[in-house]
């Protein structure tokens, strides 16, 4: 089945709108509702869609990495996130540390939003590999 010509043409257009959302729920959820996992979904979404118009090769080429690599760094830098607290001996493994940067907008980063960009990474990477699996490529 090839998809139209609209939707091949407009998928790579479209393919930077939902990353842009997915970025910004990632960032959002580091102070009110969102995060890693919703933004990650979101990017997924935008990914298989891309996958639908262009095939999962174009896809793959997009991700740059095999999902399943996605999915490798995003534990580790989820894992990571919580080694910092280990500076502090009295702390715990994930307490969280911040820090408020002198610049022109109050944006305190810490530790959670490291975790929350391993979890994005590591949704991205699952459920892409998921999608890609169960469609698979069509031999003709």
């Amino acid at each position: 089945m090839d998809a139209s010509l609209i939707l091949r043409v407009s998928a790579p257009l479209l393919l930077w709108v939902p990353m842009a959302v997915s970025v910004y729920l990632l960032i959002r959820g580091h102070n009110a509702p969102g995060g890693g996992f919703v933004g990650g979904l979101v990017a997924s979404a935008g990914l298989v869609f891309y996958a639908i118009s262009r095939g999962q090769e174009a896809a793959l080429r997009a991700m740059r990495l095999p999902p399943a690599s996605w999915c490798g760094i995003g534990l580790l830098t989820a894992l990571g996130s919580g080694l910092l607290a280990w500076l502090d001996p009295s702390a715990g493994y994930l307490t969280h540390r911040w820090w408020f940067p002198d610049i022109s907008v109050t944006l305190p980063l810490g530790t959670a939003l490291v975790f929350d960009i391993g979890v994005y990474l590591t949704v991205i990477g699952t459920i892409t590999a998921m999608v890609f699996a169960l469609v698979g490529e069509e031999t003709g």
